[in-house]
């Protein structure tokens, strides 16, 4: 680990873009408090708040005015990647993940650009040096040509940022971490978490609890001397505190799950999408990918192979694992468990909720990660949980071998995948975007050799099919009650749902799909009331937030979006098009000025 630290603005010359000379004013510190309990009208953390419900209490834009909405600003985002960002956004200031580690700090009301920071490109203007530091030279590797990236086919993936202090974190595609000024984007530490060459790569970035800069490592498909992990780093300074394994190593505990296989061959358990936080607790939630390669048969192992296809619940302190649950043991058709986790009280119970590709909602008790129930969706055929253990039975012929064809649903992009659920507490739902499709695959052996270097994902012979069940749809938005687990109400769509969920305290949701819709959906029933179309697909995490008194609501649209997106739809829904370019952030807000005096007082 290095960490490289500035002290000059004129060090930008050397290692990063600083745009623009504008600043934002009165900035006043983000703190722990306010993290852990957001005003209305911010974004703070990824989903909004700690337990990652992807929901705001905002109002003003509600059931009875949405038809009303209407674009206020649009941002061009760069090209250059796979777009799925999630703006934060803090005193009326959003600050925009862009592909390639660029950090963007926008005006919320006008969309006009007050800052940005561009890894590894000097800059064609910056300001004069500001004094008080040594200038410290700090070389920089150019940002790489994109190769395929964990949960996408593209690298230099940002979803998210997090903010703590007068600091943006953010991490790039060659593994580092950088914290930047939150009111010029001058980078103030860069830390160099692993080796880029090696393969590892951030795909997500961090969260802040308690001090602590904690992000999940990818990259692991091939072998090496090392494997995946999570780290917890000062927000001060960079430097690391902890580093936990996501894969259980030989002579620890949960070691022997991988049978003989040394280190050097236990490939996967990606942490590559951002944890939740219960403060009650004290405990992080992260999930963990499957292994690889992904068929048993190519990897080398029927056994467990922990802590793949886990959630693991960690002290942010000291990154010790507490417990885990896993939830798909020697899991072997890359069913990936490694998204979203949502923490809500219900039934006397602190429960979490998480859903992987299989569609199966699973609930665990979050302070002792004991099974609760399962809800499955009904689309899967290929394995039953036990409902008094959560343990999990291949059905019959499910299991893939070498060269013989196997059917199977969901293809291996899943029903369900990054694109995020949120939770309503007004109607104790999770609303979920879904994309209804088998697969016919043949697995191989192929390049897949057990040499360092070696290894990836196996190969596999595919041919994508829509699901029976489908009515010749693709893409599918409904919502699940949580307590009784009874689908409420579903819609579909001839493309897949592809962006996360929001969900507003004025009765709505929010979602978009491959086909460039973006939909405001009654949460209680799921009628469409408004809808419009996005220049590219709708793709990212939409979030909703108040500038000036007046409440917003932020579509990301772009390119990229792993196999759900630039396969599936191509593949099963050819007279479909959208263009292969267009990252754009779109928001859209109510005609008129300020928002209702109540909630202009939100700050």
């Amino acid at each position: 680990m290095r960490v490289r630290f500035v002290v000059s603005m004129s060090i930008m010359a050397l290692v990063g873009g600083l745009w623009g000379v504008a600043q934002v004013k009165d900035f006043r510190p983000v703190t722990e408090a306010m993290l852990r309990n957001p005003a209305p009208g911010d974004w703070l953390n990824w989903r909004r708040t700690d337990n990652a419900w992807g929901y705001s209490p905002l109002d003003q834009i509600n059931r009875q005015n949405v038809q009303q909405l209407q674009l206020a600003w649009s941002w061009a985002m760069d090209d250059t990647g796979s777009q799925q960002a999630t703006p934060l956004v803090y005193d009326g200031i959003m600050y925009l993940p862009n592909p390639r580690g660029v950090i963007q700090a926008l005006d919320a009301a006008t969309g006009d650009l007050i800052w940005e920071y561009r890894p590894g490109v000097a800059p064609a203007r910056a300001p004069a040096p500001t004094g008080g530091g040594e200038q410290t030279d700090i070389p920089r590797l150019a940002q790489q040509p994109a190769t395929a990236g964990a949960g996408d086919g593209g690298r230099g993936i940002q979803r998210n940022l997090a903010i703590y202090g007068d600091r943006i974190f953010g991490t790039t595609n060659d593994a580092h971490i950088v914290a930047v000024d939150a009111r010029t984007g001058t980078l103030v530490w860069d830390t160099a978490v692993a080796d880029s060459r090696l393969g590892y790569e951030y795909t997500s970035g961090p969260i802040v609890v308690r001090g602590k800069v904690i992000a999940g490592m990818t990259g692991c498909t091939r072998y090496k001397e090392d494997v995946c992990f999570i780290t917890g780093h000062d927000a001060a300074t960079g430097k690391e505190l902890w580093r936990t394994s996501t894969i259980a190593r030989p002579g620890e505990p949960g070691g022997d799950t991988w049978g003989d296989l040394p280190l050097a061959f236990r490939a996967g358990s990606d942490a590559w999408i951002p944890g939740s936080y219960d403060a009650d607790t004290n405990l992080v939630y992260w999930g963990t990918a499957q292994a690889k390669p992904w068929a048993r048969a190519v990897r080398g192992t029927d056994e467990a192979a922990l802590y793949t296809n886990s959630t693991l619940a960690l002290d942010p302190d000291t990154g010790r694992m507490k417990w885990y649950f896993q939830h798909i043991p020697g899991e072997t058709l890359d069913m990936d468990e490694v998204f979203e986790n949502i923490l809500v009280d219900t039934g006397g119970r602190k429960s979490l909720f998480k859903m992987g590709k299989l569609g199966i909602l699973w609930q665990l008790d979050r302070t002792t990660g004991a099974f609760i129930r399962s809800t499955d969706l009904g689309y899967q055929n290929i394995l039953d949980v036990d409902q008094h253990t959560g343990k999990v039975a291949y059905r019959p012929g499910k299991i893939p071998q070498v060269g013989v064809e196997l059917d199977f649903c969901p293809s291996t992009a899943g029903f369900k995948s990054w694109r995020a659920m949120a939770f309503s507490p007004q109607t104790n739902a999770v609303y979920i975007p879904i994309n209804l499709n088998c697969e016919i695959a043949t697995f191989g052996r192929g390049a897949a050799e057990r040499v360092l270097g070696g290894g990836g994902v196996g190969p596999v012979r595919r041919k994508n099919t829509k699901h029976p069940t489908s009515d010749g749809q693709l893409g599918e938005f409904l919502a699940l009650d949580i307590r009784s687990g009874k689908i409420l109400w579903r819609h579909r769509t001839p493309s897949p749902s592809n962006t996360a969920a929001l969900a507003t305290a004025g009765g709505l949701v929010f979602g978009g799909d491959w086909d460039r819709h973006m939909y405001a959906y009654e949460a209680a029933t799921g009628k469409v009331l408004w809808q419009t179309r996005l220049p590219t697909s709708a793709q990212g995490f939409p979030i909703t937030y108040l500038a000036k008194g007046k409440q917003y609501v932020a579509m990301p649209a772009g390119i990229g979006g792993g196999s759900w997106s630039t396969l599936i739809p191509v593949e099963l829904a050819p007279e479909i098009r959208r263009p292969n370019s267009g990252n754009a952030l779109l928001v859209f807000a109510l005609p008129g000025g300020s928002g209702s005096p109540r909630e202009s007082q939100t700050r």
